[in-house]
Order: structure tokens, then sequence, then C-alpha cells
């Protein structure tokens, strides 16, 4: 029976096309409701089921009351308070330096920032204990033991884990001033240094609130390093661990869940706010050309290339730790750290190479399919699809496996088949990263050219061809971004998953964790290791792969 053609804004669209067109759209907004709505609906409804059953706030009362509640509030709001002035400042530094001067060695200082990315966020916290703890090099070798547990650790190991973000954000803002504002500047007179406070920074104030937000957010809820340096400084990140596992108090860490998930959630509407002011303020800018004035340039590229060497350092002594035989008292050459023989062994590695392999691919489907249903939506409508797209970017990775906990983990949805899965460890950490990779994958789309695809399609061709001939060949550059993007995250995530794991499967960020507690920091630098070279080597393939495009599209293009 042959379909019948269906008419879409006066367009006559056939039958295979709609229906096309309506599982791209619905089958990634069921994905969003039932991995990402649902939980948090489960997490709201929990934070208020009271111990006799019924619903209220006596939860919320019960642990307002709590005397040690507002000390960790008011430790977290601190925490990540100096670590986002700390971030912005070393931020605004490094950036500059990198977009507004010839700075020699930039690609080094590129490299540097990039280390805190390919490893889980309990690295950094690692690496510093290495270098200042008790047992660290710095006491060995000059007798002064450094208060590194605690709020001066987690400032240092948040920063690190939280700069380049804030470098990333701040090097897109000084990107979009518009240089006849600078030549108007010149032409009056201006010094070097009034240019900076009269145009750069009035035009830089939307692009510090935004990295700003961003390190807020990503440090307050953050738990690796919490959990490893934290010491006796307790923060909401570990208090909703504590209640959770510790105390298999569920209503209760739903309730810290909520509580986390305020501040989060406003940071996440501030930097949104300020981020769309910024994009509008820089429209139709002129690029500023990069220009040599040593008496700026030298304290900027020796102030970078301290930070530069400080990053090298933490992460690189965890590298030089996981070959040590007896840290810090035998430091001779060894790989026994590299033999692990926790239980399981290098079964958690495997167990998340899986998952994040799960992960990028069946996210990038997802991804690429509801990117497609916005294209052929209408204004309203793809409004509405873009924010609810964007939404889980807000939401924590603790609280939302924390959810994923309280809503898989029970017979009364799903028979308990996802819990204990490699399945639902790739879908909360799909859902963690939604957000980067749809407007990475949108900004992508938005590349495709309508003619192109009308052409298509005015030849006969259907939505295959289409999707063949004029949408996946200038998406792939895309397509591969966001796939090795979802990987090297899932490969390294720990907040999300904390809460997933069981006696049979675990991840590798959490084998390390473990591996630390237990006193055998060696292995856990060298199980970190394994983590980073893993990642190194995608990041490696990815660049290739982007590569090998961008040379087929030059060879089409000069054949064509």
């Amino acid at each position: 029976m042959t379909a019948v053609p269906a008419v879409t804004h006066g367009v006559r669209v056939p039958g295979s096309e709609r229906l096309f067109r309506q599982v791209v759209l619905w089958v990634p907004l069921a994905g969003i409701a039932l991995f990402f709505l649902y939980p948090l609906a489960i997490i709201v409804v929990r934070s208020l089921t009271q111990r006799d059953g019924s619903i209220g706030f006596g939860n919320y009362t019960e642990f307002l009351s709590l005397g040690y509640l507002w000390t960790v509030i008011g430790n977290s709001l601190v925490m990540s308070g100096i670590t986002a002035a700390l971030c912005v400042g070393l931020g605004l530094v490094m950036a500059y330096a990198m977009s507004r001067t010839r700075m020699p060695l930039k690609w080094l200082v590129s490299l540097a920032l990039a280390l805190p990315l390919l490893a889980p966020s309990l690295v950094q916290a690692l690496g510093l204990i290495f270098m200042f703890g008790r047992n660290g090099l710095i006491s060995k070798f000059t007798g002064i033991e450094l208060q590194v547990y605690g709020l001066p650790g987690l400032v240092m190991a948040n920063t690190i884990y939280a700069l380049p973000q804030a470098v990333m954000i701040l090097m897109v803002a000084l990107r979009q001033a518009d240089r006849r504002q600078y030549d108007a500047a010149l032409m009056l007179g201006a010094s070097p240094w009034r240019r900076f406070m009269d145009v750069t920074l009035p035009g830089l104030r939307f692009g510090l609130l935004s990295a700003a937000f961003v390190c807020f957010s990503v440090t307050i809820t953050d738990f690796g390093n919490a959990a490893v340096i934290g010491g006796g400084y307790p923060v909401l990140a570990s208090e909703i661990y504590s209640q959770v596992v510790g105390q298999m108090n569920f209503n209760m860490g739903a309730v810290v869940g909520i509580l986390l998930l305020i501040p989060t959630l406003l940071a996440f509407y501030l930097e949104k706010i300020a981020a769309q002011r910024h994009t509008m303020a820089g429209e139709g800018a002129l690029p500023v050309e990069p220009n040599r004035w040593w008496p700026r340039d030298v304290p900027l590229w020796g102030f970078s290339y301290l930070g530069t060497a400080f990053i090298v350092a933490v992460m690189g002594i965890v590298v030089y730790a996981s070959f040590v035989q007896l840290w810090p008292y035998n430091l001779g050459f060894t790989l026994k750290n590299y033999n692990i023989n926790l239980q399981g062994g290098y079964a958690s590695l495997w167990t998340t190479i899986y998952a994040a392999l799960i992960t990028a691919v069946l996210g990038t489907l997802m991804l690429f399919a509801i990117v497609l249903a916005e294209r052929n939506l209408s204004r309203t409508k793809a409004k509405l699809l873009y924010l609810l797209a964007i939404v889980p970017v807000g939401v924590p990775g603790l609280v939302l496996g924390l959810s994923y906990v309280l809503s898989f983990n029970t017979r009364a949805m799903f028979p308990g088949i996802l819990y204990g899965t490699i399945l639902l460890i790739a879908l909360c950490n799909f859902y963690h990263y939604h957000s980067q990779g749809f407007l990475t994958m949108i900004t992508g789309m938005r590349n495709v050219p309508r003619p192109l695809e009308e052409t298509v399609a005015s030849l006969g061709g259907g939505v295959g061809a289409q999707l063949r001939d004029a949408v996946v060949p200038v998406m792939m550059p895309t397509l591969v971004s966001v796939f090795f993007f979802l990987f090297m995250r899932g490969m390294v995530t720990l907040s999300a998953v904390i809460f997933l794991i069981t006696s049979k499967l675990s991840v590798a960020a959490v084998t390390v964790l473990r591996l630390d507690q237990t006193g055998r920091s060696t292995q856990a630098a060298a199980f970190s290791v394994i983590i980073m070279v893993i990642v190194l080597a995608a990041m490696g393939v990815m660049r290739a792969a982007l590569w090998w495009q961008a040379r087929r599209a030059r060879m089409v293009a000069a054949g064509g």
C-alpha cells in the first residue's frame, strides 16, 4: 500500500519523510523524558517523602535544623567563591596572553590547560598530595610540611580543574571584541593601559561573569577532589555522599541533592544571560589582531608560563609516582604499581571503556536526531526544544547519579533491569553531557546549506539521499568531535556515576578513589595514568580523523 503524502506548511511531504521526522523528534524527546525529567521528578518526590511515608517538608525541616548544615553550606560557598575568583583572574591573564599578544610557545600553554581534562577530577588532588602532602616531595626535601588538606587543597585542586574552562570562555570573549573601538581609542591618544581599562574590560564583563558562574557551578558540585583532599572540610558534595552511602538515608540524600541543585541552576541561569548578552554585543565585530608591547607582554608571558609549569608539575608528579617503588622513601623505578591487585583488577577499566563507547555512539545518534528534528520545526517549537535540550547542563552529575539510583534501583519501575548495568552508566554519562554535545551539534547543523538539501530533493532524492549527499558530509567533523567528546568525558566522569556502581560493576575513576582511600596511592596514580593515556589516544585519533576529513574536503573541492 502506497503511503499518502502529507502536507506541511504548504509543501507536500512524502509519508516516509514524515515518519522519519516523527522518529528523529520523538525518540530523543522520549529519552530526555525517561532518563532526565523522570529521575529528577523522583528525586524531588523522595526529598518530600517523610519517615511515615507522607508527603511534606519534614525532611527539609529536619535537615535545616542540623547545626553543622550551615557550616557545610558556608564551606561550599566559600570554597567555590574563592575558586571562581582565582579561575577568572588567572584565566584572564592566560587568555589575554594567548589572544592579544604574540606569545611564543602558546601551544605549550594550551597543552598544559588540556591536561586536567584527561583525567578524573580527583587526580589533581592526588598530584597536590604527592607534592605538598605529609609525605610529599616538598616536605621530604625541604622539611617544611604545608597544610594542603582542607580548604587550601580544595581551592588549588578545583582551580586546576576549572581553569581550562575559564580560559576557553574568556578567549572566546576576547575574540569577539571589535577592533574599531581600539582604533578610535588610539586616535584619541589613549595609552595601552587606558585602552585595556576603558575598552577591553567593559567588553569582557559578560565573559567574566560567564566564566565565574561556570567555575562556581562545576566546583561546588565536584566530588572527586573533595573526597581525596577535603580532609575535615565538609562540603555539600561530600555530605550527599555521606548521607546516601554512609547512612543509607536516601530521602535525606535527596534533600541535599535539591540544595545542591539550587545554586547550580541559579549559576546556570545567570551564565546563560551573560553569554547571550555577550554574543549580542559581539555581533558584526572586526577581530583584534595580536600586537607586541614588551612592558605588558613579559609579565603576562611569565605569569602564564608559571601557571603552565604548576599544572604540568601537578599532573606530571602523578605520572612519576606511578613508577616509584615506595613513595616517598624509595624513589627507584618499578612497574609493580601497574599490577593492580584490588578486587577486579582492571575490570573497571574495561567497563569504563565499554560504557564510554556506548555513551559516544548512542549520544551522537540521539543528538544528531534531535538537531535534525529542530531544523524542521517552527520557530516557537524549535525554541522549546532548544531549551529542553540545554537544561541538563544545570543539573550536577552527583544529583543526576543519585536520581538514577532512586529511579531505576526499584522494581516498581523497569523491574530493576537497568540498575547495575553498563547501559545505565552510559545513559547517565550521556545526559550529564547532553547540553554540551547538543550545542556543538546544532552549531554544526547550522553550517549545512538549505539550498544543497533542496537541490538533492529536486533531483528526486528522498530523506536518505539528503542525509547522505547534503547533511552528513558537512556535519562529519561535528559528528566526529561530539563522538570523541562524549567518549573522553565518559572515561573520566566520577561524580555522575559514583552512586551507580555495585559490588560487581565499577568504573575506572571509582577504582582510583578506592585505591587512594586504601593507602595505595602509587597504584591510584598508575591507574590514573592509564586513563590519561587512553583519553590522550582518543584525542589523537579525533585530531587525525578531523585532519583526514579536512583533507578529503579540500580534494573534493579541488576536483570540483
